[in-house]
């Protein structure tokens, strides 16, 4: 299933994963910093929106109160909440 995530307070503007039997299969980030967010995708295939969620909330960016890190996980909890 392909879900789609605006994120808040972050550089990067869309998040869209692909998510199949509970686990993040695929991730592409639109905007934010293209080689890092890719290295965040390749780590978290395979993993449960779960454990997702337990690694990267809360993670922040200089002086945001947030990181694309942490809006991942906001994402993903807003996936959990509509399914």
């Amino acid at each position: 299933m392909k879900y789609e995530y605006t994120p808040k307070g972050v550089c990067s503007r869309k998040m869209i994963f692909d998510i199949e039997d509970g686990k993040v299969m695929d991730l592409q980030v639109i905007g934010g910093c293209h080689g890092n967010l890719q290295g965040v995708g390749a780590l978290i295939k395979g993993m449960t929106v779960e454990e997702v969620i337990e690694r990267l909330d809360g993670i922040i960016c200089g002086s945001k109160q947030t990181s694309c890190p942490g809006q991942i996980a906001q994402g993903l909890k807003a996936y959990l909440a509509e399914v």
